[in-house]
């Protein structure tokens, strides 16, 4: 351990966020590696080690003869100011040695309000911020994650973006830069190469254009780039790899269990949901592959608690065999078993006493939308019976806790639609007032609401974002309509949903924001302690940039959208169709039922999206 971060430590919050030393971390000698890559996280240990993707682009380059790979966390302010004061400059965790020095500095991107906490790391690193001003073929900075099929605002800090899913990409382009050391080729010869491999983007290969009014003219490939760049597709995921030998974390983090991914994509179509589109088509891992990764992981951790993680758990096809195989190992050694995403449409009590004889937790659901007529505009397939039956059964059942999220400032949405978000919360009231058996314990409901974000490559990709007021005014709306003690209501915060909503819609000048936030002493702008609104709002005017040029301007059909260069294997036409059914209140039946045509379909292997 270096020891400048020896005398460091004993001054910081949760020093055991720096120090590396966990059980199942990779340990190499640099000696016997030709490629050491810094897998980083713009965020804290505690979120970064939660993430499950994470790991698993972890053990994939570790399994790799030559490579090593290591992760890097962006640290806490307190931390952040000791290494200024020290000079020490932002290191791996595993050998403790400078970023700097890696051959590949690859970012995790899944979260918008997280760019400036890349662009701070890249800084402690002791690196150029911008791709242009690294000369030299190593580093080479790429990122991967959701945030990339919109890769405009991080363009000009990031050499290569890997679009989609990296268990094969990640390691094609470790393999092309190995190849690109030992034949001394140029950073300029290497990204022109690296484009040519399927799902790689390399922003400077495209040239961007603008109209007098601001809007996107035109994005032109150069050099034989593909153009658009479509993302890459995990082509067996039911084979694929799970990091069963988990690594396990040297203090608490938010997500401390094992996370056991029994599907990828989503079966549903709703229409705001960025996920639910790229990560189509719906793929499946067999129950007993599945429970046995589970028990691997459960042994080789100590851990307590296995969730079962999808964007709809419920709609695995599966979940009966594999809950009832988990079961029995995990209820004689009194490990619970968790399942999130549920689905008021689909949920089966006789399940949950089955899974929760362990531990008993409270249930949670997303309606999203308070009226059927806004649920059937975005698409959500849920109906107010559907949720109340749900909760009759699960009052009837014992318990006593239920959360609801929606979202206010959806497409079309009025105050109608707003207080409908309060009577249905009155409503499931009033099923536990009537249905629950033992009401001595009392019942907790409570209603969270966020604003609506327009994400790109969704079917409300060209709706506009409401204004900061109108937003806060339906807050106050639903706020004093809330009916009751035992309802409560919190809600997201304006100004981070408004800057959200510029950075997933922006192109490559909102770079210079960023760039700019950043010189300000933007750092962990995902959190509250640390996002500062005027400082964002300063850097817009600094760079003659109005946000609401982004955020609440409805695009039009037709326009030269931003993140064109890119694709999730969607085809713009389906959504179109999505957006005007969402406008006439037409449901779209879900993959299972039948296929809606949106394209997807072409990058699964059989050429079918999903097994019926």
């Amino acid at each position: 351990m270096d020891n400048r971060l020896e005398r460091i430590l004993p001054r910081v919050q949760k020093p055991a966020r720096y120090t590396g030393g966990e059980y199942g971390a990779v340990y190499k000698d640099a000696a016997d590696v030709n490629l050491r890559v810094a897998l980083c996280f713009p965020d804290t240990y505690e979120i970064g080690m939660s993430n499950l993707g994470l790991r698993i682009l972890y053990g994939l380059a570790n399994a790799m003869p030559g490579v090593w790979c290591e992760r890097v966390f962006a640290p806490w302010g307190d931390m952040e100011d000791e290494m200024r004061a020290a000079g020490l400059p932002l290191f791996a965790i595993e050998s403790g040695e400078p970023v700097g020095a890696f051959d590949v500095i690859a970012f995790s991107l899944g979260y918008e309000m997280a760019y400036t906490a890349a662009l701070n790391m890249l800084n402690l690193a002791g690196l150029p911020l911008r791709s242009d001003e690294r000369e030299g073929l190593t580093p080479l900075v790429i990122a991967g994650g959701t945030c990339c099929y919109n890769p405009e605002p991080m363009a000009e800090f990031i050499d290569l973006f890997l679009i989609g899913e990296g268990e094969e990409l990640n390691g094609e382009v470790y393999n092309a830069l190995r190849a690109a050391k030992a034949a001394g080729t140029t950073k300029r010869e290497f990204l022109r190469e690296a484009a040519k491999i399927p799902g790689v983007y390399v922003p400077s290969l495209y040239d961007v254009s603008y109209n007098d009014d601001g809007t996107v003219s035109r994005v032109a490939a150069t050099d034989g780039a593909a153009l658009p760049v479509v993302k890459r597709v995990a082509r067996d995921f039911a084979a694929a790899y799970f990091p069963s030998e988990t690594l396990i974390p040297s203090t608490e983090i938010v997500h401390d269990r094992v996370a056991l991914e029994v599907m990828r994509g989503c079966v549903r179509g709703c229409r705001f949901c960025q996920a639910g589109y790229a990560y189509r088509p719906a793929r499946e891992r067999d129950p007993e592959r599945l429970r046995d990764l589970a028990v691997q992981a459960l042994q080789a951790s100590g851990y307590e608690e296995v969730t079962l993680s999808s964007l709809s758990t419920s709609d695995y096809t599966g979940l009966l065999d594999l809950c009832d195989g988990l079961l029995d190992w995990c209820e004689p050694r009194r490990v619970s078993l968790s399942l999130p995403s549920l689905r008021a449409d689909n949920f089966s009590i006789e399940l949950m006493q089955r899974v929760q004889r362990v531990r008993k937790t409270g249930l949670t659901f997303a309606p999203e939308a308070g009226s059927q007529r806004l649920r059937d505009v975005i698409n959500k397939n849920v109906t107010e019976d559907d949720l109340l039956t749900t909760c009759r059964t699960a009052f009837e059942g014992g318990w006593g806790a239920v959360k609801l999220y929606f979202m206010l400032g959806l497409p079309t949405e009025t105050d109608e639609d707003v207080l409908a978000i309060a009577e249905l919360a009155n409503r499931v009231l009033f099923t536990w007032r009537t249905y629950a058996k033992n009401k001595n314990r009392g019942v907790k409901i409570t209603v969270s609401t966020a604003c609506f974000v327009p994400k790109p490559h969704t079917a409300f990709q060209w709706e506009p974002q409401v204004t900061e007021r109108e937003y806060e005014r339906r807050v106050a709306l639903l706020r004093e309509a809330m009916p009751s003690k035992s309802i409560s209501y919190s809600w997201h915060d304006a100004h981070t949903s408004r800057i959200e909503a510029v950075l997933a819609r922006g192109d490559r000048r909102i770079g210079r924001v960023l760039e700019e936030v950043w010189r300000g002493g933007g750092r962990l702008d995902a959190w509250g302690e640390y996002f500062d609104y005027g400082r964002w709002l300063a850097a817009f005017e600094r760079c003659g940039i109005e946000p609401d040029f982004y955020a609440t301007r409805e695009r039009e059909v037709g326009e030269t959208l931003p993140w064109s260069a890119v694709s999730t294997g969607v085809s713009e036409s389906f959504l179109l169709r999505e957006r005007e059914k969402s406008r006439a209140g037409t449901v779209t039946p879900s993959c299972r039922e039948e296929c809606s045509a949106c394209g997807a379909n072409a990058l699964c292997d059989g050429g079918v999206c999903y097994e019926i």
